[in-house]
């Protein structure tokens, strides 16, 4: 289920059952939102790369979000809790302390961090390993290089909320949403595919309908 909330009324303004995140139809969502009257100010995505460039397309000039929590879950698993490298350890504390950046000041002395981090290991996260079965070279720290390269990659949009407080810096509110939704879902287990699929329209009707009437 593609799903796209207001986080500052927590409305769902449109919703897609579907089999994966395609660009094509997060295009035409977006295309459907803007066509109904609804102002996007912001998007505040995991950085699939569908989403990505159906919002670039679409919703040209509009800010775009990377969510915080994300980019820091996948380091922590890329790099595991107990890197085996130094270099590992210090970028895992770097990325640990990403969610408490709230002003630019924190800003610049995380974002010196990063670039000091980079000066000191950057001959490291490039250091490669040679296969003789397959001729071929590839990058020896290949999740530490991956982390890194995640985080330079998402730089331009990490830190959109810093400027504009409506932005949110992580889809938390989104996935809790859907934790209630599953909760909820694993009750009636015995559903069909059908039924389970009104179910989740007539939830999504619900909840709109409770949001709308407490806002």
């Amino acid at each position: 289920m593609v799903v796209y909330r207001d986080d500052a009324i927590k409305f769902t303004q449109l919703y897609r059952l579907t089999d994966g995140e395609w660009e094509e139809e997060i295009k035409e969502d977006l295309k459907n939102l803007l066509s109904l009257g609804v102002q996007i100010e912001s998007i505040t995505c995991d950085g699939h790369r569908a989403i990505l460039n159906a919002a670039r397309k679409v919703c040209k000039g509009v800010v775009i979000q990377r969510c915080i929590v994300h980019i820091q879950r996948m380091c922590k698993i890329w790099l595991t809790q107990n890197p085996q490298s130094f270099a590992g350890l210090e970028l895992l504390n770097i990325i640990r302390t990403l969610h408490k950046i709230n002003d630019r000041e924190q800003w610049g002395y995380w974002i010196v961090s990063l670039i000091q981090w980079h000066e000191k290991h950057k001959d490291f996260i490039n250091e490669k390993s040679f296969n003789p079965l397959t001729g071929r070279y590839w990058y020896t720290h290949k999740m530490l290089r991956r982390s890194f390269i995640t985080i330079k990659r998402a730089l331009p949009n990490m830190f959109q909320y810093l400027d504009n407080l409506r932005i949110p810096k992580s889809t938390n509110g989104l996935e809790s949403y859907f934790g209630h939704l599953k909760d909820n879902l694993s009750i009636h287990r015995g559903l069909s595919y059908q039924h389970r699929k009104n179910f989740i329209k007539w939830y999504l009707y619900f909840r709109n309908k409770a949001n709308k009437r407490f806002s």
